[in-house]
């Protein structure tokens, strides 16, 4: 490599990949809807969950940095779009179910 090209290439910054923003949480309780509820309530009977004795831990509005909705699942792509939403974090025993919600009612479990 001469010098020339040398010096040419280092005067260019290297690229750098940045971490996806954290979603925007306001931190504010926020309402489920009823649609919403049932939703999470039909979802956890599916999987043979009692809701009998449910607890919210979190209902929080959300803008999740794309639709991915903060919990992506591997090889899947995802709009890269800011998604007005909502994180509903429902207690069933000693189980914690992490509800993402887009600007829809069809909730997504994120399971980590």
């Amino acid at each position: 490599m001469s010098p020339s090209s040398s010096a040419a290439s280092s005067s260019r910054p290297p690229f750098q990949t940045m971490p996806a923003p954290p979603s925007a949480a306001t931190g504010a309780p926020a309402e489920i809807s009823a649609a919403r509820w049932q939703a999470i309530l039909d979802d956890l009977a599916g999987r043979g969950v009692t809701t009998v004795a449910l607890t919210i831990d979190v209902a929080e509005r959300v803008t999740w940095p794309s639709s991915a909705l903060g919990c992506p699942s591997p090889g899947k792509s995802y709009t890269q779009a800011l998604t007005e939403g909502m994180r509903v974090v429902v207690v069933a025993g000693d189980r914690h179910f992490d509800y993402r919600f887009g600007r829809g009612d069809s909730p997504k479990l994120c399971e980590r």
